[in-house]
């Protein structure tokens, strides 16, 4: 009685490597298109089944470079926009009202929640996670915010936190 194989054969023995191409990021092996040795067994009992890499035949290795070569065309595409983006956020300086003493102390703080907001209400698409905080804005005044759109994007916006206008003093 013949059983079928239900993941592909990985020729060798435990004493072998086989190479690999990884569909998927695998933990201290590689990124997706990366050729890698691994034992039979990894491959036959792991990579293979879970569907973390594939064989490397010619055919799929033309398949994902032309892949890659996709991928990084969409994200040179995507940095330029964000490129763009930091270019307009860079330019733009925004206000926040916050209640505070007479000494100008915050009764709270102004946050990276709040800042977004301002943002978002320009039209500048700025989530509170891209905000970079380099400490507490507990004061009345002006501050230069990071904003990291990605690793190699960033850009600085002016923040001013004033006082409410209900708590401002009367003449």
């Amino acid at each position: 009685m013949s059983r079928k194989r239900t993941t592909p054969h990985v020729a060798g023995s435990t004493n072998t490597s086989v190479e690999l191409l990884l569909a998927e990021p695998v933990a201290e092996l590689g990124i997706p298109g990366d050729i890698v040795k691994v034992k039979p067994g990894y491959a036959r009992n792991f990579l293979i089944p879970q569907g973390l890499a594939t064989m490397a035949t010619e055919e799929n290795r033309r398949s994902v470079e032309k892949h890659r070569a996709r991928l990084l065309e969409l994200q040179a595409s995507e940095i330029k926009k964000l490129q763009e983006l930091a270019e307009q956020v860079g330019n733009y300086s925004t206000t926040i009202e916050a209640n505070a003493n007479a000494d100008g102390q915050l009764y709270g703080s102004v946050t990276e929640i709040e800042i977004s907001k301002a943002l978002k209400e320009a039209n500048l698409p700025i989530e509170p996670d891209q905000i970079k905080l380099t400490g507490v804005l507990k004061e009345i005044g002006m501050y230069t915010i990071a904003v990291q759109f990605h690793e190699n994007v960033t850009a600085e916006v002016k923040v001013w936190v004033v006082p409410s206008a209900d708590e401002m003093p009367e003449d």
